[in-house]
């Protein structure tokens, strides 16, 4: 078994945290169910839709910035607009997600974080 990699070759690579197989995702931003070289099951862990609520409100406004910038310099029609603006927005949203869900996976397995339980009392 080799070296776990790193949190940002996990995020980048889209790697498993345990063995650094490029087994994380089955889809663009779907995890794999487990890592088929050394079996980590990645559906235990809660990565959630966090990412995707942050993410998308800070690119959208990153997006009307540069549409309002792009507007008031050189007024160009909306179809200008929609051919710019609409593959942006999509391709960031979805490799940050990528990148975000890989992280927070890493992290969460790094930290052996689980769910949170209150103990019985005595």
């Amino acid at each position: 078994m080799t070296d776990a990699p790193t949190l940002t070759q996990c995020a980048i690579g889209g790697l498993c945290p345990r063995c650094g197989a490029k087994t994380l995702f089955a889809g663009v931003i779907r995890f794999a169910d487990n890592c088929s070289n050394c079996g980590l099951d990645y559906s235990s862990f809660n990565v959630g839709d966090g990412p995707a609520a942050i993410l998308t409100m800070v690119i959208g406004g990153i997006i009307v910035l540069l549409a309002a910038v792009v507007e008031l310099n050189w007024s160009p029609g909306l179809l200008v607009h929609a051919i710019l603006w609409i593959p942006l927005a999509t391709f960031l949203v979805v490799f940050s997600q990528r990148l975000a869900k890989a992280a927070l996976l890493a992290i969460e397995y790094r930290r052996a974080a689980a769910e949170g339980r209150i103990k019985d009392r005595p």
